[in-house]
């Protein structure tokens, strides 16, 4: 006999992947804050120094997980190590992602290769690796972190463009597979974001990525992840198989 369970009502066990950078983990922080008895695994590979010191700072409610999002075995044994200590996955954010920018005519194939790797094979893996236990506990809430490169592709992005549009059409086509199980599936898409990647821009890079935002700012992670939790609450309960621009305007 399976137990209904109402997402949005805590505690909830969370699972973020990519969680060792900035936007993986303004949206972990967000969950944190959200309920006391709130529970988030970080799902990272490399470059773990944030990540776990996110998880010495919230000790009891946070902890590190080794999940490299390629590979289904490793996702297998993350929703295993999940299901024995609380026997239940409540949200799912797929954030882990990558990009290779080049020109098409010279783009190496490992770049495509990898690049669709890393931001659709691995919402694929996720997606299918929680989906058993959200089914048998009539609930859950997934949220798939795409790219406004998605709806709005430029040049020198066609791997990473091609791959989070797929994962846009992903979230539409499993939306509809599992809308009557209480289970909702939803994409967001980023526009430019203070990380790493805004980081490594040049002037004259920032200054033009600057001027096509109608609010002549970059966003902010905490921002994205106020739109990341709220898709995963109970008040977004009849919002499934969409796709949110948090981009500052642009069209």
């Amino acid at each position: 006999m399976t137990t209904e369970i109402h997402p949005g009502t805590s505690p909830r066990v969370i699972l973020v992947t990519g969680a060792n950078g900035g936007l993986g983990q303004g949206i972990a922080h967000a969950f944190l804050e959200e309920a006391p008895a709130n529970f988030v695994w970080l799902g990272v590979r490399a470059r773990r120094d944030a990540a776990a010191k996110m998880a010495a700072e919230f000790s009891g409610r946070c902890e590190c997980l080794d999940l490299d999002v390629t590979q289904p075995a490793s996702w297998k044994s993350a929703a295993e190590t999940i299901l024995s200590r609380h026997r239940r996955i409540d949200v799912l954010v797929n954030n882990a992602g990558s990009h290779q920018d080049s020109l098409l005519a010279t783009m190496p194939l490992s770049a495509w290769e990898n690049v669709r790797s890393t931001n659709l094979d691995s919402t694929f893996h996720g997606c299918q690796a929680v989906l058993p236990t959200m089914v048998s506990q009539r609930g859950g809430r997934i949220v798939n972190i795409a790219s406004l490169s998605a709806l709005l592709s430029p040049g020198g992005q066609t791997n990473y463009a091609a791959a989070k549009a797929g994962v846009v059409a992903l979230t539409q086509s499993l939306a509809k597979e599992v809308a009557r199980l209480n289970i909702t599936v939803n994409a967001l898409c980023p526009g430019y974001v203070e990380s790493a990647m805004i980081g490594d821009m040049t002037d004259e890079e920032r200054k033009a990525a600057l001027a096509r935002i109608p609010m002549r700012r970059f966003g902010r992670p905490a921002e994205v992840a106020a739109a990341v939790r709220f898709l995963a609450s109970a008040e977004a309960g009849y919002i499934t198989g969409s796709t949110l621009k948090v981009d500052g305007g642009i069209l």
